[in-house]
């Protein structure tokens, strides 16, 4: 069991988690990422690591409440604990001195880049961030990833605050503005991915994305989250999540991810409509 330590609402459907587990927060670097099951019976879902504090032991998640799991996940309180909390998983980010790397977050995104961006900066790069959100209120970590890049930009699909339009339109102007960009990372919805990879491919700047595919375990068995990258096919649990972006197949990734939709609105749905009778019985 795995105790909630701080529990921080960043926007109507993002939540921050501090959860406690010193092994993670040791050996975790970025990129990584954590399986958790929120209790007996539920799912495994894969969450990335935001960040963590060695000293005190703590690992910090951010969770979009968009499916059952997800919602089960941020109405747990501090004080309360989550059954498994396995990792660090995955490969760490492929991290170097490039020059100059652009560091793009998408919605919830952000909350994966950020430890990217953060170890970009101490290996030396010179690093520019753009993130970027549906509205105002869904964007997050602003401070801190001012705090770690030397320039950012921050876009909104709706104008309502700063550049009106999308992170890939953010990219595609640093680029006909002339910028010599020696690397990106992009991490978002896939479409956006999909999008900053065919900004930068007709340049040849070398871009990662991180891949969200259906995972069950996360340690290769089940199989479940194999994508196609380069033609051929990778695990996204233990050959990524992070993938050279101009060679994944991106639209077979959108199928695969919508090969239970249908299971996953009923399951919500029922979710959102339970009343538990127990509940207020003293």
């Amino acid at each position: 069991m795995y105790k909630i330590i701080e529990k921080q609402k960043l926007s109507e459907t993002i939540t921050k988690l501090v959860i406690e587990s010193p092994r993670v927060a040791k050996k975790r670097k970025a990129g990584n990422f954590v399986m958790i099951r929120v209790k007996e019976g539920g799912e495994r879902i894969p969450i990335t690591i935001a960040d963590s504090d060695i000293e005190k032991g703590t690992v910090s998640i951010i969770v979009q409440a968009i499916g059952k799991t997800t919602k089960m996940l941020c109405s747990l309180k501090e004080g309360e604990y989550v059954l498994d909390f396995v990792g660090p998983l995955g490969e760490p980010t492929p991290i170097e001195n490039f020059g100059r790397v652009v560091c793009i977050g998408g919605g919830v995104g952000t909350a994966e880049v950020y430890p990217i961006a953060k170890a970009l900066r101490d290996a030396g790069n010179e690093v520019i961030g753009i993130i970027g959100a549906r509205s105002k209120d869904l964007i997050i970590l602003e401070k801190e990833m001012g705090e770690v890049c030397n320039k950012l930009y921050i876009t909104t699909d709706d104008g309502s605050y700063q550049g009106k339009g999308f992170v890939s339109d953010q990219l595609q102007d640093l680029i006909n503005s002339g910028m010599k960009i020696d690397g990106v990372y992009a991490i978002g919805p896939i479409p956006m991915m999909k999008v900053c990879a065919n900004v930068t491919r007709p340049f040849g700047i070398k871009t990662y994305v991180s891949l969200n595919p259906i995972m069950v375990d996360g340690t290769g068995m089940c199989g479940g989250c194999r994508v196609t990258v380069g033609g051929k096919m990778k695990f996204a649990c233990v050959d990524g999540p992070e993938f050279d972006a101009h060679e994944v197949d991106f639209d077979e990734l959108i199928m695969r991810n919508r090969t239970y939709a249908d299971l996953e609105t009923i399951s919500d749905k029922t979710y959102e409509e339970h009343v538990c009778k127990l509940e207020g019985v003293k």
